[in-house]
């Protein structure tokens, strides 16, 4: 069974900043196509627990927090950044 991922308007623009200013747009824009395949059919096992029910998925270069909504079979994408970035 597949789960509906929803990416919400500020997550969307974090991914954007972090293709826009990351040196490996491919990584940025492959990363984001895996999680949200792992978030459309294992959510509940995809990553660690955060607050409440929150969680937090690392596929480099990017983490991402979630919500799922068990009842509804939706997953929330709330925010999304680069991870292990060296200045």
């Amino acid at each position: 069974m597949t789960w509906t991922v929803i990416w919400r308007p500020p997550a969307l623009a974090e991914l954007a900043e972090a293709w826009n200013t990351s040196p490996d747009r491919a990584g940025v824009t492959a990363a984001s196509n895996r999680i949200d395949r792992l978030l459309a059919t294992d959510p509940l096992t995809a990553g660690e627990s955060r607050d409440g029910e929150d969680r937090i998925v690392f596929d480099a270069p990017l983490a991402v927090i979630f919500r799922v909504d068990r009842a509804a079979r939706m997953v929330f994408v709330l925010t999304v950044g680069l991870y292990g970035r060296r200045a």
